[in-house]
């Protein structure tokens, strides 16, 4: 049923097994189990394992869409290659058992996706800007949100602002003077309990232009830690101790230079460069993002 092979029916025989490709690095190979993460290396889909049928493996993202490999092909694990082997426990999800092994439309197979995972739109022009705005704390959020939204953000007409620093957030709705057709969703690092930011956030949105500004915000002390680690070739982010300014003491700790404002852009853009597609981030960022699109292209 799964695809996988018992075992070599020819393992006595000094020829068997992979012999062209002694000498090169073989790709670990890894039990499948039910719910973990798996990336295509070629189309980019990621999503957690929920059924195993006719030698395909299906995948399901973060939204909820669906969609099959051969499982005898290759994935990415926390950023290695590996292959699939024989699973040690029951894989499909319950509840599944109806369904087809390919789930995705006919007419979606072989069609491009954008980064954020998205169905891409061809050679549609991007929408004239919308009223409403998105705004991030600084520049680094704005990249990120331009490289893996950039082309949802197109089509919908929505602009991304940065406000250097959620300090400023007030005065700059003060300018702007949100209302029904001109939200203002905001994305903002740090939104945990007793923050800095969480307080500026719970004014705001108790303040005179609440009713048309959402702000969320994920609990990363940088949008830097809403990459995945294993793209830098990490376990984890280092911890760095609260005196010391994150950014530099993140590049201290991973041996990069940081004694200048170019070396701290120079850290990101090696950063950013790791981030190809929505799979790349946490799912902390990845939801909230789709909050304030959602929230800022709705109707009025």
């Amino acid at each position: 049923m799964s695809g996988f092979d018992d075992g070599d029916r020819y393992g006595s025989d000094v020829l068997s097994g992979d012999w062209k490709s002694r000498g090169r690095k073989l790709v670990r190979e890894v039990p499948l189990e039910r719910e973990m993460i798996l990336e295509d290396p070629v189309s980019g889909w990621s999503g957690a394992v929920i059924r195993l049928e006719a030698g395909n493996v299906e995948l399901e993202d973060w939204k909820g869409r669906t969609r099959s490999f051969p499982a005898t092909g290759q994935f990415l694990l926390e950023g290695e290659l590996i292959r699939l082997g024989r699973p040690t426990a029951p894989v499909n999800r319950p509840g599944s058992a109806g369904r087809g092994a390919g789930t995705a439309p006919t007419s979606a197979v072989g069609r491009a996706r954008t980064a954020s995972g998205s169905f891409a739109v061809g050679e549609q022009r991007a929408r004239v800007a919308l009223p409403s705005r998105i705004m991030v704390e600084g520049r680094h959020d704005a990249e990120l949100v331009e490289k893996v939204w950039g082309a949802d953000l197109r089509v919908e007409g929505v602009v991304v602002e940065y406000l250097s620093g959620v300090d400023n957030l007030a005065a700059v709705l003060d300018d702007f003077r949100p209302d029904r057709g001109r939200r203002v969703g905001v994305l903002v690092d740090h939104l945990v309990p007793g923050s800095k930011e969480t307080r500026f956030a719970e004014a705001v949105m108790r303040g005179k232009w609440g009713q048309h500004v959402l702000v969320v915000g994920h609990p990363y002390v940088d949008v830097w830690q809403s990459v995945k680690p294993a793209r830098l070739g990490l376990r984890e982010w280092p911890t760095i101790p609260r005196p010391i300014e994150w950014k530099h003491g993140i590049c201290d700790a991973l041996g990069w230079p940081h004694e200048s404002q170019a070396d701290i852009a120079q850290a990101w853009q090696r950063i950013l460069g790791q981030v190809r597609t929505f799979a790349d981030l946490e799912p902390a960022l990845l939801g909230r993002v789709e909050e304030l699109i959602d929230f800022v292209t709705a109707a009025p």
